[in-house]
């Protein structure tokens, strides 16, 4: 009697806006089940970073595609999260600046970049046994995705975590105010705009803690791991 085959780890999606979590979740769940982390957001951010150092302009998008294609973005899984490499060059630090960040909501809204980049993030959870986060992952990247969580809170709660996160010259209201921005440009561009998957499951953790999100998520994939583990 031929062996059943092995059955391969889950495709975890988690979206969600700005500050809400997405990428400390990813990175705790990740760990927990031994499963590969997918930061999709530093892959724009890192696109981003290289349209800026050789002065292309962020709005054009035949450009930024000819980039793309010409640049080789890579993350590697460290306890912490991943260490993001542009063209074997470590950028985790820089891409997490203010001018990158800017840039890599501009850059996202793309048709192009978003073809090219939901390819390569396709190819990297293919096998399974990764959370894959970011805004469009259980919409248009894994639609099919094992589990599919979307984090939200509201935009006050959002804003204050940026800011104590990474704090700057600039007044909370003013990191508030490029928040609200962002998910303005998110939520209506044309190409994969940031909504939650019909079946995806909410957390709202405006008033929850960490350990609580986390504590949820974990829920809802256990949920799924026994679905799974039962027989058809």
């Amino acid at each position: 009697m031929a062996e059943a085959p092995a059955r391969r780890g889950l495709v975890i999606a988690i979206d969600g806006p700005a500050g809400a979590g997405k990428s400390t979740l990813a990175s705790r769940l990740a760990r927990k089940l031994g499963y590969l982390n997918i930061e999709t957001g530093a892959m724009y951010r890192a696109l981003a970073l290289k349209a800026i150092e050789n002065d292309i302009d962020v709005d054009n998008e035949k450009a930024l595609v000819d980039l793309a294609w010409n640049s080789k973005i890579t993350l590697e899984p460290q306890i912490d999260g991943n260490r993001v490499k542009l063209d074997n060059t470590d950028v985790s630090q820089r891409i997490r600046e203010k001018d990158v960040t800017e840039a890599a909501s501009r850059v996202s809204v793309h048709p192009g970049v978003r073809e090219w980049m939901v390819r390569k993030q396709r190819d990297l959870g293919a096998s399974g046994g990764v959370v894959m986060e970011g805004r469009d992952i259980g919409t248009a990247v894994f639609p099919n995705a094992d589990v599919k969580i979307f984090l939200d809170a509201a935009p006050e709660v959002r804003g204050s975590r940026r800011f104590h996160q990474a704090p700057t010259a600039e007044p909370s209201a003013a990191v508030l105010a490029e928040m609200r921005a962002r998910d303005e440009r998110d939520r209506t561009r044309p190409v994969s705009p940031l909504i939650a998957a019909n079946d995806a499951v909410l957390i709202d953790s405006t008033e929850l803690t960490l350990d609580q999100v986390i504590e949820a998520a974990e829920n809802i994939v256990r949920q799924r791991l026994a679905a799974v583990a039962q027989p058809q």
